[in-house]
């Protein structure tokens, strides 16, 4: 008899009913599709620089309340962080475009990207199938000659 078999026993000797004991993790669909990894690379980026930028302007303004001579310094690259942090949600945002230009917006169905694609699948099998058919003709008009005079 094994542990959990004389746990078992002991709880249903003392008159408690058995428990199942649950998974600790339980996985779950996730509600929303993955970011992309260079949109996501970005966002990480620019939520960093945001917070060091958030940090920053809070020590300069304390600074600047306790008349610290850093208060100066502080506050000059403070204004220098706001400009890189705009820019580093701007990268986001351009980085998240130019993902769905070259791999097509597909979370719809009545997406022009993919009726763009399923048009040029169509004509690439039209142009295979007519390569095809003359390619067969071809050998048939060869191999019903006789000589080559």
């Amino acid at each position: 008899m094994d542990t959990e078999e004389r746990r078992g026993a002991a709880r249903s000797a003392r008159g408690r009913p058995e428990i199942p004991r649950q998974p600790l993790w339980v996985e779950e669909p996730a509600l929303r599709r993955r970011m992309p990894d260079p949109v996501r690379t970005a966002a990480v980026r620019a939520v960093l620089i945001l917070s060091l930028t958030v940090i920053q302007a809070m020590v300069a303004f304390l600074s600047t309340m306790t008349g610290s001579w850093l208060a100066f310094p502080m506050v000059l690259s403070s204004v220098a962080s706001t400009v890189g942090a705009t820019w580093s949600v701007l990268d986001v945002w351009v980085t998240r475009q130019v993902w769905n230009q070259r791999n097509g917006v597909v979370s719809m169905p009545s997406s022009s990207a993919r009726q763009l694609r399923r048009e040029r699948r169509r004509a690439r099998r039209a142009a295979r199938t007519a390569q095809r058919d003359g390619a067969r003709i071809r050998r048939r008009s060869a191999d019903r000659r006789l000589s080559r005079a």
